[in-house]
């Protein structure tokens, strides 16, 4: 039987974010939510500032290096409190700080009582604390660093891009402080084929990436039309019952349009079988039938 396949505006979506790096004006873009493109709420802004450099955080690996001083050379992890302990210089809190706030914090420690002139670095050798989580229809599922000022965009590039069973939008799930969380819906059409800057949004920590699952359904088409088969669609958009028969190649010779027979299964495993004047349809005497996923269609012989 032939497959008949529905081509839409969203598979396009798809190809371009798998090209995302290629986008630099929509990757750059930091600026707000949008209102007229949300179906929810729109999200709070970020907790805290999103800066160009990295901010340490509970649970991040550090590594520890002083210049002339073995004895301060160590790999510390930051605990929940935000702190480190350092021989020497005892616990310091670290958390929301860069790397080079760490640095200078820890020179000037050293310098009060022990070096003239610390040369301190730190290298992070873990990133915990900022990380984003993606889920659903993406390649590469998964936590995510994030690393300074980063856009949805980016971060689904980073995960590979998405598969060909991704829905129609992106939901962005912030955790707020008092427990909450928010949802944005974002319209992968909007986002990338046309553009919109303003829904290429800064990510926070924590926040939730999931793209739905738009899986491939399919409908049968068979008896008096022109190219019975099995019509592949999204689960999202299973088309009505006249573009099933058009995209069938309509009506064959001696196809009975009064009784086009619907066969198909509820929710419970209940067969159904509902008939159809499909010419009452085209004279708009009735309204089209919208069909369900593993329906089969059947157009009979016209009785002369």
């Amino acid at each position: 039987m032939n497959t008949l396949r529905k081509r839409t505006s969203a598979a396009a979506a798809l190809a371009l974010l798998l090209i995302v790096p290629a986008l630099p004006a929509l990757a750059g873009s930091p600026e707000p939510l949008g209102q007229a493109q949300t179906q929810a709420p729109p999200l709070a802004k970020p907790q805290e500032p999103l800066s160009a450099e990295y901010r340490i955080g509970a649970q991040d690996l550090l590594e520890i290096s002083v210049f002339g001083l073995d004895a301060l050379n160590k790999t510390v992890r930051v605990s929940e409190d935000g702190k480190i302990a350092l021989p020497l210089i005892g616990e310091v809190l670290v958390d929301g700080m860069t790397k080079s706030e760490v640095e200078r914090t820890l020179s000037a420690l050293l310098k009060e009582k022990y070096l003239q002139d610390p040369q301190v670095s730190v290298f992070i050798r873990e990133y915990q604390s900022k990380r984003v989580s993606v889920i659903g229809a993406v390649r590469t599922p998964g936590p995510i660093d994030l690393l300074g000022r980063q856009s949805l965009l980016q971060i689904i590039s980073q995960a590979g891009g998405l598969t060909n069973e991704a829905g129609n939008e992106i939901l962005v799930i912030r955790q707020n402080k008092d427990g909450t969380s928010q949802t944005l819906n974002i319209s992968i059409e909007e986002l990338v084929v046309k553009g919109n800057p303003e829904l290429n949004i800064p990510l926070a920590p924590n926040d939730v990436v999931s793209v739905p699952i738009d899986k491939m359904v399919v409908i049968y088409v068979f008896g008096r039309v022109l190219n019975p088969g099995a019509l592949e669609c999204r689960q999202s958009r299973v088309p009505t019952l006249l573009q099933v028969i058009a995209q069938a190649g309509g009506f064959a010779e001696r196809a009975s349009k009064s009784k086009v027979l619907i066969k198909r299964v509820d929710a419970k495993g209940v067969p159904l079988e509902i008939r159809v004047n499909v010419s009452q349809i085209l004279k708009n005497k009735r309204p089209d039938v919208r069909l369900l996923p593993n329906d089969v269609i059947y157009v009979g012989n016209a009785v002369f």
